[in-house]
């Protein structure tokens, strides 16, 4: 069930990181300014984005710094 917009399986690779970046810029601003109802929606729309982005790319570039052991160098 798409809750707003395209429904992410009929986006293109481009438009669907596009999406996910928007949606990850506006996310502070919905968080601390939007009503309830706008939060609910930002929430299910970006969940909706990256469950496809997953979908699409399992096997995505991981960056070993933004994994425990790699955090654990960092400190």
């Amino acid at each position: 069930m798409t809750t707003m917009g395209i429904d992410p399986a009929q986006l293109s690779d481009d438009d669907l990181v596009r999406e996910l970046r928007q949606l990850h810029v506006t996310r502070s601003d919905t968080f601390f300014h939007g009503s309830d109802d706008a939060l609910s929606m930002h929430t299910s729309r970006t969940n909706e984005l990256e469950s496809e982005y997953l979908r699409r790319f399992p096997e995505r570039e991981i960056d070993p710094q933004r994994l425990r052991e790699g955090a654990r160098r960092r400190s």
